[in-house]
């Protein structure tokens, strides 16, 4: 599987992160233990949306479309418009939001 997540940061409380992973787990543990660049100083992190899926390819056209459109808008909580994008596309997936 193929995870695209969104991170907040529990600190800096406007910090918020979009992500893709093959390993949803460790990539979080990461992000907390400092080890990128971008999210390191505005530990620490929680989960708060996921969503997974089979093909790769899929992941990261939701992860580009979560980053432009959801970030670019300050939109915290909808995630209704992101998941009619993936039911358009026809994409198999799986949500979460912590």
């Amino acid at each position: 599987m193929f995870y695209v997540y969104r991170i907040h940061s529990l600190k800096y409380p406007n910090r918020n992160y979009v992500g893709y992973s093959a390993d949803l787990k460790q990539r979080i543990a990461d992000h907390n233990a400092g080890k990128n660049r971008f999210t390191a100083a505005f530990r620490p992190w929680k989960l708060v949306f996921y969503a997974a899926f089979e093909k790769e390819e899929n992941a990261r056209k939701f992860e580009n479309y979560l980053r432009l459109h959801l970030e670019r808008h300050s939109v915290q909580n909808d995630y209704g418009e992101a998941l009619h994008f993936v039911q358009e596309l026809r994409m198999p997936f799986v949500v979460s939001a912590k």
